[in-house]
């Protein structure tokens, strides 16, 4: 059976290191402080490069928000080097706009390819994501993945693009529209995406649509 002393081989150095990490990211002095938080559930940690598995013909990934409001995201990106698209800055100050804090979510993209020679549309997309038990995701889970998975990790997915399928939100153009992510050679985009009507997957096989799998705080 196995110990429920899991650190008795951990060198004490190292555990000293990461309490003292511990105590930096929550802004705390006191070491006993810093570990009872983690051990009350009052601090997380989540992992700055997350991880990505393929179940049931998606790409899974876990992201946890930090409750970012739309207007911090957009200087916080572009502090980045991210580039906006027409109208993404406008979805990102909409008062729909409305960012949660310390809820892990479970994140599935559904490839556009999954559905064949066919012309896509908002329902057809959301109808398969119904029929898998998914939820609408928060507009914010296309700033998490802006900030949390490089172009290149979302390239190894197998995408170019990754459109959030959350509520639509009205830009300043008066349009209807979904946040994403674009890869481009001059760097990371966010973008908005208008209703996918008549979209074409043949054009677009490297776009994936993510939803929400489960959550949790």
């Amino acid at each position: 059976m196995t110990s429920d002393f899991v650190i008795s081989d951990i060198p004490t150095g190292k555990l000293n290191a990461m309490v003292k990490k511990i105590m930096a990211q929550a802004g705390v002095d006191d070491p006993e402080e810093a570990v009872s938080l983690m051990n009350s559930d009052e601090l997380w940690v989540y992992n700055k490069n997350p991880k990505w598995t393929e179940k049931k013909r998606d790409t899974r990934f876990f992201l946890t928000s930090d409750g970012t409001s739309g207007k911090r995201w957009v200087s916080c990106l572009k502090n980045k080097n991210c580039r906006f698209g027409d109208f993404a800055e406008s979805v990102l100050r909409s008062k729909s706009f409305k960012p949660t804090n310390g809820i892990t979510y479970e994140i599935a993209v559904i490839g556009a390819n999954l559905f064949g020679n066919i012309n896509l549309s908002d329902q057809i997309i959301n109808d398969e994501a119904k029929n898998r038990g998914y939820m609408v995701p928060n507009p914010e889970i296309s700033c998490l993945i802006r900030e949390k998975l490089s172009d290149d990790k979302i390239k190894e997915m197998g995408f170019e693009r990754i459109v959030i399928m959350h509520e639509p939100i009205m830009d300043c153009s008066g349009t209807l529209a979904h946040l994403g992510t674009f890869n481009y050679d001059n760097g990371p985009w966010l973008i908005v995406n208008h209703n996918f009507h008549h979209f074409h997957f043949q054009a677009n096989k490297s776009i994936g649509f993510a939803y929400v799998v489960s959550q949790t705080t």
